[in-house]
């Protein structure tokens, strides 16, 4: 799994802009928040604005604030904004993939994973990860023994 900059800052930025809903921030807020730089957050928060997540609101009261309330947007709905389609095989979805010989069944494994990764990203939306609590099959994968490793490491988190 990889993660862009751009997918993890716009997912950060949605999170700040749940927690505080339906209240408006400023970029500056959520920049400074997050973390995030504020020329590259300009460019997601005009991405979310035109994917319809997202509205603004000039003036003295004004920022940017969530279109939707925070349990209605999935995180798989704001990486799609900045990324397309959650899972790619060079640049096709695995469904329209065929493989010749030993490999004919390699779609199936790509098709399955995506699976897997939908039923985490499309059913946990920003008012579990504000409230820090998760859909309970997504808590439990959580829980599993070596999911906090990574493939081949012995013992550190990562």
């Amino acid at each position: 799994m990889r993660i862009t900059a751009r997918v993890d800052y716009a997912v950060r930025a949605a999170l700040e802009l749940a927690a505080v809903a339906p209240h408006p921030l400023t970029s500056e807020r959520i920049a400074t928040a997050q973390g995030i730089p504020s020329r590259f957050l300009q460019a997601i928060l005009g991405d979310l604005q035109h994917a319809r997540l997202v509205t603004s609101q000039r003036g003295r009261d004004g920022g940017y604030r969530l279109a939707l309330p925070p349990s209605e947007i999935s995180i798989a709905r704001v990486m799609r904004v900045e990324q397309g389609f959650l899972a790619e095989v060079h640049g096709q979805r695995p469904e329209n993939l065929e493989y010749p010989g030993s490999a004919t069944s390699l779609a199936s494994v790509w098709v399955a994973a995506r699976e897997s990764y939908r039923r985490v990203l499309d059913e946990v939306t920003l008012a579990d990860v504000v409230a820090g609590k998760l859909p309970g099959h997504v808590a439990e994968l959580v829980e599993l023994e070596g999911a906090w490793r990574s493939f081949g490491d012995t013992g550190s988190a990562g």
